[in-house]
């Protein structure tokens, strides 16, 4: 029940991060602080479709 989700940086939109997730214990979008290469700091990166 593992599908593959694009994390995207909130602030550039850059899709940076690709990572997996269970659908059926999480189904609500998920957020992530990770590091951005573009502004050199770590921002949250969100779920996108």
């Amino acid at each position: 029940m593992r599908v593959n989700i694009t994390l995207a940086c909130v602030e550039t939109g850059d899709r940076n991060y690709i990572t997996t997730k269970n659908k059926r214990q999480h189904p609500e979008r998920l957020e992530l602080r990770k590091y951005c290469k573009k502004l050199n700091w770590v921002t949250v990166h969100r779920e996108t479709k």
